[in-house]
């Protein structure tokens, strides 16, 4: 597994898709300790997420990750981000920090994340219209650059807000969502371990159209909670307005965890079709990290709070 702050990594050392499946399922098979890259894990430190821990979880290929995506604000399409985010500028990058945190800030987004090394995830990506990958992610867990900021005893909620410019953005440029895109975790839920915010993926910086440079991912959750482009981080003391439930309530619940007994309004969510596969296969409960988070919703009525 990967432990390596990202701009400390040479070109050389970026493995080949083809070359990285292989070498990543040498290493699991023999237990290995060392990361991928070169590094090792600190003493005492436990490995930063699941492997692949189902016989059908193999990696979705590169091409597929970054080739079909859903990012509106480049467009609704599945290749329209990938054609349309080849411009788009990622540095400099600032993110703001505001409300009930002790250390708020406008911070560059080295300053931001410095102070952490890079890990990397393999982690089920499971989008609300039933289709999904796996992925390898890059990045730095959410609850530890939480920490350092120091919410206050008042924050509840934690909001995240992509980029607003409709000129290197072209889907902003038309009202099918209400601009800036908006998301929010729970505190609780951003500080668990397995939320991640994500630098790159397949040793790589995290391209455009996945949400570059900086993005949430919660595995248990459906894809639209991935606040992608994040240049606003808000601590709140009560549950922030979300960009998908505003335009579609009923379809688009606040929490989007992955629910294969709550169906969409316009179709199943019982099953799902891996990117590359031709036949469906069953949704897991929590997209398979039920026994990592389902007691973050112990006594709630999770048809109700979908």
């Amino acid at each position: 597994m990967l432990i390596s702050r990202a701009p400390d990594i040479p070109t050389s050392e970026i493995t080949d898709e083809t070359l990285y499946t292989n070498r990543r399922e040498f290493l699991m098979a023999a237990g290995a300790g060392l990361a991928a890259m070169g590094g090792l894990l600190p003493a005492g430190a436990q490995r930063p997420g699941p492997r692949l821990d189902r016989d059908d979880d193999k990696l979705t290929p590169y091409e597929d990750v970054t080739g079909y995506n859903n990012f509106y604000e480049f467009g609704a399409d599945k290749d329209d981000p990938a054609r349309n985010a080849t411009r788009f500028r990622t540095h400099p990058w600032k993110v703001e920090v505001t409300g009930e945190v002790e250390r708020p800030a406008t911070y560059d987004i080295d300053d931001l994340l410095q102070p952490f090394e890079v890990v990397e995830r393999v982690y089920r990506h499971r989008c609300v219209e039933a289709w999904s990958m796996v992925i390898p992610w890059m990045g730095v867990p959410l609850g530890k650059v939480i920490g350092r900021l120091v919410p206050t005893s008042k924050a509840r909620f934690v909001e995240f807000t992509t980029l607003l410019d409709p000129q290197q953005m072209p889907g902003q440029r038309s009202n099918v969502l209400d601009w800036p895109y908006v998301e929010g975790l729970r505190m609780d839920e951003a500080r668990h371990p397995l939320a991640l915010l994500v630098t790159g993926l397949y040793g790589k910086p995290l391209p455009n159209q996945n949400g570059a440079p900086l993005r949430l991912v919660a595995p248990w959750k459906y894809g639209f909670k991935g606040g992608k482009s994040i240049v606003r981080i808000r601590f709140t003391e009560h549950q922030p307005r979300t960009t998908w439930n505003d335009a579609a309530p009923s379809e688009y619940g606040f929490y989007g965890n992955v629910n294969p007994d709550v169906d969409h309004p316009r179709w199943s969510q019982a099953r799902e079709r891996r990117v590359g596969e031709f036949f469906k296969r069953k949704t897991l409960p929590f997209n398979g990290y039920a026994d990592q988070v389902a007691s973050l919703y112990a006594g709630m009525d999770l048809r109700r709070n979908f």
